[in-house]
């Protein structure tokens, strides 16, 4: 009683673990809880979780993850936390059911339904309910996902949006899920890498599919690709003529940092990469582990660097996210770190920080 009078944040911390020890303790009796006590536990559990502190929150989340005694109610509410504190609840509840996942996909965050995509043992109402949403960011983390309930039919349409979404083709080659059909449909789109996985996994015979690609880039060259052929994807070829044309741009005094929110609107991460590379002066390993990693700051310090203005970099880190998996993470309280990576100091202050900074990661 005292605790509960307590208005101090850890007095209520206190109270709340030892309510959940008590749950623990009854569950572990197995005597099933009356249906009063039940009741009258939620409404505890929700008016001190609501409001407790966000630190008190992120080790409750920890706490209840597993817990199939957890109130719905605030088992729901939880999810739909801020990222880190929702990410243990979405990836591990017993208590969240195929409909609060569905439904999260429609109220939470991009970060949010990410996180739902990687859900361990997804059930395929779930998967279904995300192929139906098309977004890319989602679709390849599905895909990354081997043990979703991801029936042949979903496969196949993952495999075959996959001729516009680049990031869900290294995911699905992957997958043990592919069938030997889709490989070769796959084989296609991918690069020299892949195919040379593809074709060892499923015993691909290598004239007939090597005859396929060049049916493809003679399609793609004349401008005949239709809907059953989509461009094909040459991992060496691609990047060096994207290197090629960043250095042509530098050198005739065209690549500015407007360049960097143009390819990414139209889907290009790599030629972002190495623009950004290139305008910075850094290496494009730097920039790739900046936005591989879970702190967006160090994106913003690049951008910051080559000038970019504090009001365009939400937008460019919404852009990337898409196209690289929900990463860098960090969620919104990422966003108001990355803030203050936009001074008050100069680009080559920004540049030297990124580079301190990125070396740590």
């Amino acid at each position: 009683m005292k605790l509960a009078r307590s208005r101090e944040a850890g007095d209520r911390e206190r109270l709340l673990t030892g309510i959940i020890d008590l749950c623990e303790a009854g569950q572990a009796s197995g005597e099933p809880t009356h249906p009063d006590i039940q009741a009258l536990l939620n409404s505890i559990f929700m008016t001190l979780v609501v409001e407790a502190e966000r630190d008190i929150r992120h080790r409750l989340s920890e706490r209840l993850a597993d817990a199939d005694w957890a109130p719905s109610a605030l088992i729901n509410i939880m999810a739909l936390d801020e990222i880190d504190i929702a990410r243990p609840i979405i990836a591990r509840s017993p208590v969240l059911q195929d409909h609060d996942l569905i439904r999260l996909l429609v109220q939470a965050t991009l970060e949010h339904q990410i996180e739902i995509a990687r859900r361990p043992r997804l059930p395929g109402a779930v998967v279904e309910a995300i192929i139906s949403r098309d977004e890319p960011a989602v679709l390849t983390a599905l895909a990354s996902n081997e043990t979703a309930e991801i029936s042949p039919d979903a496969m196949g349409r993952l495999v075959g949006r996959s001729r516009e979404v680049v990031a869900l083709r290294s995911p699905l080659a992957r997958h043990p899920k592919l069938s030997s059909d889709l490989a070769e449909q796959l084989y296609l789109l991918v690069g020299r890498a892949l195919r040379d996985a593809l074709a060892s996994r499923f015993h691909l015979d290598p004239a007939k599919m090597q005859a396929a690609v060049n049916d493809a880039l003679r399609a793609a060259h004349r401008g005949e690709n239709d809907d059953e052929v989509g461009p094909v994807e040459q991992d060496e070829d691609r990047e060096e003529m994207e290197r090629s044309l960043i250095e042509k741009l530098d050198s005739a005094g065209q690549l500015r940092p407007g360049y960097l929110l143009r390819v990414l609107r139209e889907g290009r991460l790599q030629l972002f990469v190495m623009a950004l590379a290139r305008l910075g002066k850094f290496e494009s390993a730097q920039i790739r582990r900046a936005i591989d990693s879970g702190r967006p700051e160090l994106l913003a310090l690049a951008c910051s660097a080559v000038g970019i203005d504090r009001s365009v970099f939400p937008t460019i880190l919404e852009h990337v996210r898409q196209l690289n998996g929900g990463r860098p993470g960090g969620g919104e309280e990422g966003v108001r770190r990355a803030a203050s990576a936009f001074g008050p100091f100069t680009p080559d202050i920004a540049g030297m920080a990124f580079r301190q900074a990125v070396g740590q990661v």
